[in-house]
């Protein structure tokens, strides 16, 4: 487990009693809906997204404290500690790990908790059965300070009197961010499909294995589908490709021949991540690599700054082939890649992506929720028509009809209110929103993320595959440099062009 910070919405999560790592991602109880969506393709996203500002307690009324315990070094060992905390119904505000310093291959945890204090100590007392614990209301700055490490690379950067959030400087960096999974991987929740097919766990826990490996530049391992995996690729590949031809955008509908012809999209074979990678390489300058499961919105996110997309293996259970609690290959593969193939769709989600280096944690939910909205579940207008690019859309046939139907709800794209708007997971959206293009959803998020609070602007340098800050004269400088080299060579393209026009 790499050092982390991870934030939640404590409101979000206790509110479908749950903890951060408990994998379940339905509401319970009467009333709420079912966890099957009777044959509808899931409509998850590839992040656990963040929905709900946290109401903000008193800290003597809710008896804000902290505890700190060591765990053994291992998948999944976090998910069993933090259902304890589930259990007792302690509310988790703040998370974060680093290696331990006192046993080799442990991890310290930090937790941060709103509970009263009768609430606590009965969770102390259930804790120390299972994991050591080292000390308890212990201050977050004591915390930073003993992990030996700064919050950021950015020398004495403050944000509103807070230290500015890590994040990764270099493409080598992101495997920090991708092995930070936060649920699913090999851990399966007692309703998930697959609990009690021990096949399948120990099938799920190879592709843990192989994400876990893997290192950045690396070429990414070809799988060897079993004719179960592949049976369960054919259903979901044979039922959606019916609708795309009325439900598709045209971007979508291009590229999907040409990832057949090149990664082989068919019905009977699940194309190799390798292969789909130097497709996209070739196309946009897009990357995918393994991840074992769910990422938190800033790993995520931080991804799509340097052109690289987190990317599971797995492939769903058979025993329901249209429905998945998690995101699957097949909602990457047939939602995600054709239109990541896309150039100005790829811009645009770099862009987001690069938006949320360094923000706070309020800002990345916004971004977060932004991408929600349009990468998962956008629509655009063509030809007069609405048509979807958004992946949990595109991989999803009840929704899929749902959002195009008279009875979806639809509002013109605008972050400043989008980004407000609540994201849910167990039923449809309650509003769908729609850009007239890429182009035009692009630049209302360029002009969003300059309302993001941050000490620095970010460039990203293709050549070095690493983040530039501008913060003083002379990086910027630089960036105008290569702006100039830029305008120059359309300046000579233009000149040319006009001398063979006789203009």
């Amino acid at each position: 487990m790499q050092p982390a910070m991870m934030l939640f919405s404590s409101r979000y999560w206790s509110r479908r009693g749950m903890s951060l790592d408990s994998a379940m991602l339905e509401q319970r109880g009467q009333g709420q809906p079912q966890r099957h969506t009777g044959g509808q393709m899931s409509r998850r996203s590839s992040f656990c997204p963040i929905n709900e500002h946290p109401e903000k307690e008193n800290a003597v009324e809710s008896g804000q404290t902290a505890v700190v315990f060591s765990l053994k070094d291992e998948v999944g060992c976090l998910v069993k500690a933090l259902r304890i905390f589930q259990e007792k119904h302690v509310n988790l505000n703040h998370i974060e790990s680093r290696k331990s310093k006192r046993v080799a291959r442990e991890v310290e945890i930090y937790a941060d908790c709103s509970c009263s204090k009768k609430e606590f100590n009965d969770l102390l007392q259930h804790l120390k059965d299972h994991v050591n614990i080292i000390s308890y209301n212990t201050p977050a700055q004591l915390w930073s300070t003993e992990a030996g490490r700064p919050l950021s690379r950015y020398p004495a950067g403050r944000l509103d009197d807070e230290d500015v959030p890590w994040f990764p400087m270099k493409i080598c960096d992101l495997d920090q961010c991708s092995k930070r999974v936060l649920m699913y991987g090999s851990e399966l929740d007692a309703d998930h499909p697959g609990f009690k097919d021990n096949v399948y766990r120990q099938r799920r826990k190879y592709f843990v294995e192989v994400a876990m490996d893997y290192k950045s530049g690396q070429p990414i391992p070809r799988v060897e589908y079993t004719q179960e995996e592949i049976k369960t690729w054919g259903v979901v590949f044979r039922e959606l490709t019916k609708l795309y031809p009325t439900h598709a955008c045209r971007e979508y509908l291009k590229n999907l021949p040409l990832l057949t012809k090149f990664c082989g999209y068919r019905e009977d074979n699940i194309p190799q991540l390798e292969d789909v990678s130097v497709f996209l390489r070739e196309r946009s300058g897009f990357t995918v690599r393994p991840v074992a499961g769910y990422l938190s919105p800033r790993d995520f996110l931080a991804g799509l700054a340097y052109r690289v997309f987190n990317c599971t293996q797995y492939i769903r259970h058979s025993v329901d082939p249209l429905y998945t609690p998690e995101p699957d290959t097949c909602h990457e593969l047939l939602g995600h890649v054709p239109l990541l193939a896309d150039p100005k769709f790829a811009q645009f989600s770099q862009e987001i992506g690069l938006a949320s280096l360094g923000a706070s944690d309020e800002d990345v939910q916004k971004l977060a929720t932004c991408y929600f909205f349009t990468i998962e579940f956008g629509l655009c207008k063509q030809d007069g028509q609405l048509r979807a690019y958004g992946a949990g859309l595109l991989s999803s046939i009840g929704e899929l009809r749902h959002a195009l139907s008279d009875k979806a709800r639809v509002k013109m794209f605008d972050p400043r209110t989008t980004c407000n708007q609540e994201c849910l997971i167990t039923t449809f959206q309650e509003v769908y929103f729609v850009s007239e293009s890429f182009e035009e959803a692009k630049e209302k998020m360029r002009d969003f993320a300059k309302t993001i609070k941050r000490p620095f602007s970010v460039y990203y340098n293709p050549y070095t595959q690493s983040i530039d800050l501008l913060k003083d004269t002379r990086s910027i400088e630089d960036v105008v440099q290569d702006l100039r080299s830029d305008l120059t060579t359309v300046c000579d393209a233009l000149g040319k062009m006009n001398t063979y026009l006789g203009i």
